[in-house]
């Protein structure tokens, strides 16, 4: 499903601001679990790696804000469907926003699910599909990102 998605970018005279809110909640020596909102609405759950002070594929990113960008299939060697590239992020490079369930499927990334476990998110591909659609829908050019530890 996730690579029927077309980048059908709606050229516009205004150009809509998507925002994304990560709130850290559930910090554990495997994982950090969060929800991810959308313009201010709750879409998913997330999962990181632990902190580790931002050492490279062992540690999650430092909270902050970020620009995002849509990134193709076409673009990447691992992801077969359309994803997020977190950019600017300090001493890290290929930060994505990707379907994954558990830690170990991150080496620095946000996993995005619609349910939670033990350091574990489920549904991931669904949940992937739906924050893809959401941002298609609203121009999937502008994109913020504020990550926040609770």
């Amino acid at each position: 499903m996730l690579q029927n998605l077309r980048m059908d970018i709606k050229p516009n005279t205004e150009v809509k601001v998507v925002n994304l809110l990560i709130i850290r909640e559930t910090f554990t020596d495997k994982s950090t679990i969060g929800n991810l909102y959308l313009d201010g609405e709750w879409l998913c759950d997330t999962l990181e790696l632990p902190w580790k002070d931002n050492q490279r594929s062992i540690s999650c990113i430092p909270d902050g804000q970020y620009k995002v960008r849509l990134r193709t299939a076409r673009e990447s060697a691992t992801r077969d469907y359309l994803h997020l590239l977190i950019q600017d992020v300090p001493n890290r490079d290929y930060i994505l926003v990707h379907i994954g369930n558990k830690s170990s499927d991150s080496r620095g990334c946000v996993l995005v699910g619609i349910g939670t476990e033990h350091d574990f998110v489920k549904n991931s591909r669904l949940a992937m599909e739906l924050l893809m659609k959401e941002i298609l829908n609203l121009g999937g050019t502008n994109i913020n990102l504020i990550i926040k530890n609770k």
